[in-house]
């Protein structure tokens, strides 16, 4: 099922405030303290603090979770790929009948991808093109102006297939991010801390699982959780079962990655040539991966 973000966002937060949970807006965490005889108690930026029982760090790729549970651990890879992308309206898809899919195209260097993502006609196509960085990171796009940006697209994009020079006339409000992923962690728990998402296994967007993984993590927490265990036994149960299959899906998703890089012409007509083989073949072993029930694990 394809779904902006945003959208699942807006659900999301309407469902907690449905069930009377306490939401806070624009914290950034510093530091945790956890004396075993206390409440564990995260303290904020604005000079805030909060406090419970246990603290769950889903703060994403730069997680300050992650420096308090593993100080010495990895820290972001750039994958050296720069990901642009947006929405469109459904005309600027030319009236494909793609359905729930997503179509991608593979270039002599990167790559584009694009599908519908919601029955509005003003905004409900998504589309996203990954390049290598060639020198210059997120930041150095982002401070383009929006003609600036749209033109670097244009030039990348030059004489790719329809309908992709129609959707990025029609891109606005562009968003320009590093890739990044992290190499495994020795744990994703310390003492009444856990780590769940991008935090405890940032994967790069190249299989498209990141926020399912999440969102996977969140639905198998909570049903360890009302299992009533020792708080210990509940973080050690979710990463034993976890951690295989999500650092299963970084390695793919930097495997895929290295498809959009720089090719000659005969490299990519070999990748080409590879892919059209090999997917039909591996289809059945990606089942593990797009046909997962996290209610029924």
């Amino acid at each position: 099922m394809n779904v902006c973000r945003a959208s699942l966002n807006e659900m999301l937060i309407d469902k907690a405030w449905c069930t009377c949970a306490s939401l806070y807006f624009d914290k950034r965490l510093i530091k945790i303290e956890d004396r075993g005889d206390q409440p564990i108690i995260a303290y904020f930026a604005d000079g805030t603090t909060a406090e419970g029982d246990f603290l769950i760090g889903a703060d994403g790729v730069h997680s300050i979770t992650r420096r308090q549970v593993v100080p010495d651990g990895p820290k972001p890879f750039n994958t050296g790929l720069i990901g642009f992308g947006g929405f469109v309206p459904h005309s600027a898809l030319g009236g494909r009948a793609i359905g729930g899919r997503v179509e991608t195209t593979f270039g002599q260097s990167g790559f584009f991808g694009y599908g519908y993502c919601s029955p509005d006609p003003k905004d409900g196509a998504m589309w996203w093109s990954t390049q290598p960085a060639h020198g210059m990171d997120a930041a150095m796009f982002r401070a383009l102006d929006a003609q600036a940006l749209k033109q670097h697209l244009r030039g990348f994009h030059q004489g790719w297939h329809d309908p992709i020079p129609g959707i990025i006339e029609a891109a606005e409000n562009i968003v320009v991010t590093d890739t990044f992923d992290v190499a495994t962690l020795p744990t994703w728990s310390r003492k009444r801390s856990l780590l769940i998402g991008d935090a405890a296994h940032a994967t790069s967007p190249h299989a498209g699982q990141g926020a399912s993984l999440a969102l996977e993590d969140a639905m198998r927490l909570a049903r360890l959780m009302q299992e009533g265990q020792e708080l210990t036994a509940t973080f050690q149960a979710f990463e034993a079962e976890r951690r295989p299959r999500a650092e299963k899906i970084v390695a793919i998703a930097r495997r895929n990655g290295n498809n959009k890089r720089e090719f000659s012409a005969a490299g990519a007509w070999m990748r080409n040539h590879m892919i059209k083989l090999l997917l039909p073949l591996g289809s059945k072993g990606m089942d593990f991966m797009y046909a997962y029930d996290a209610r029924a694990a």
